[in-house]
């Protein structure tokens, strides 16, 4: 019984008690000052390697989300009715503008043209002229032949009756020969008026009879349904020997170089944002490659109700891997921070959320508590809790508590990271941009 009573029984105990005793029994063994052997000399401390704060340059970076889209879609309809002889473009058809999408029976259309052409002519032909461009100007009413001699009678009654009148007064010629010469000058004048008020009409019916030609070619032209801008065709809505009618959709066609990306940041971030930062996304077609594009359009009003503003940016797609619809993942580069405070992350401990260093001083320890930034590399970002100058341990943090004394080792210093460079890893669940 007496030998059984040396020991003690930890199943006796209550377990709080029993947690205690264990910590209090693995803090004497794990702290060489609180140790008969601490207390033997400077050199019989816990011995760790050490690192010291650098000074880093990080990319602040916001993560983005979005959806890729066409900067330009044009829905092509006819103008024209008749029906589809030919459709040369298949969905996915790559197009330029002006390459003909459908084509129609131009028979009928043919016939209009050949038929505006003839009254056109007619009108021409009564005026007495022959214009052989569309633009050239319609002469003056005097240089139309109709007109040329209704002034030339006009001139030549105004003549015989002043000759008349003059013979009348010395006695030469009866009064009866004067009213003659005279109602024959009033018949030329008026004949002159109608002669101008006719090819002003004709002149005016050119115009309509132009304005008919012209109509009747552009319908023609119109039968052979043109890209109005270039891209792909993500539509074909039309079959060979289908009747449409004017205003039908025949095929969409979609801009693929270069797309959009449009996204939205959180208000926060208005700051940071503007036309012309970097982006660097990938998409779940190609989750090994990054696509690069540039901020071109910034909302300036923040959604209410999402409490974020709208980004477009663009986005080079010479390769045509990309596709409107895609959704894609990244990050936009804000802004670059110099002489930032990181250490090794062999240097920091993460328990339950709370991040904490060890600083050495005089051969001591105590933990720091700090804040962690971003990841870049083999480095933690440090945005509060050290000052620059502290040495750290690096090894054996599991082991190290307040007042542990230690032996320093060879330094372990973790080499500075490349300039303007940044893995976009987040410490602790922050964003790379959440930061500024």
């Amino acid at each position: 019984m007496a030998k059984r009573g040396r020991f003690l029984n930890l199943r006796s105990l209550p377990l709080a008690a029993t947690i205690t005793l264990l910590a209090a029994c693995n803090s004497l063994s794990s702290d060489p000052s609180r140790s008969p052997a601490g207390g033997r000399g400077r050199g019989a401390g816990l011995a760790v390697e050490t690192t010291t704060v650098q000074r880093i340059t990080i990319q602040r970076q916001i993560d983005l989300s979005g959806t890729l889209l066409s900067p330009d879609q044009a829905k092509v309809s006819s103008e024209v009715a008749g029906r589809v002889s030919d459709v040369p473009v298949e969905l996915g058809t790559e197009v330029r503008q002006g390459d003909v999408l459908v084509r129609l029976e131009a028979s009928e259309l043919a016939l209009a043209v050949e038929r505006a052409e003839s009254a056109l002519r007619m009108v021409e032909a009564q005026l007495g002229i022959a214009l052989t461009t569309e633009n050239k100007p319609l002469p003056p009413d005097e240089e139309i032949a109709s007109v040329r001699q209704a002034i030339a009678n006009r001139d030549d009654a105004r003549a015989t009756y002043a000759r008349i009148q003059q013979l009348n007064g010395r006695g030469l010629v009866s009064q009866v020969d004067k009213d003659t010469a005279e109602t024959r000058l009033k018949v030329m004048e008026a004949n002159y008026q109608a002669a101008v008020d006719n090819v002003r009409s004709l002149k005016a019916s050119l115009q309509d009879r132009h304005a008919a030609y012209d109509l009747a070619k552009k319908k023609l032209n119109d039968a052979a349904i043109r890209a109005p801008v270039a891209g792909s065709v993500s539509e074909r809505l039309v079959q060979p020997g289908e009747y449409i009618r004017e205003n039908t959709q025949v095929v969409t066609i979609v801009q693929m170089q270069p797309l959009k990306l449009r996204t939205a940041a959180q208000e926060k971030f208005a700051s940071l944002v503007r036309p012309g930062q970097a982006i660097q996304f990938y998409v779940e077609a190609f989750p090994t490659k990054v696509f690069d594009g540039k901020v071109a359009y910034v909302s300036p009003a923040v959604d209410q109700a999402t409490r974020t503003f709208s980004i477009e940016a663009l986005v080079d797609n010479g390769s045509r891997e990309l596709k409107p619809g895609f959704f894609a993942k990244g990050v936009i580069s804000t802004k670059l921070d110099e002489n930032v405070l990181g250490v090794s992350e062999d240097a920091v401990s993460t328990l339950a959320g709370v991040s904490t260093v060890y600083v050495i001083e005089d051969g001591k320890i105590r933990p720091q508590i700090v804040t962690l930034g971003v990841h870049k590399g083999k480095l933690w970002e440090i945005a509060d809790g050290l000052k620059g100058q502290e040495t750290l341990a690096s090894s054996n943090l599991s082991q190290l508590a307040t007042g542990t004394a230690v032996r320093a080792g060879r330094g372990k210093g973790a080499a500075p990271a490349p300039e303007n460079s940044a893995t976009g890893q987040r410490g602790r669940g922050q964003a790379a941009g959440d930061q500024p």
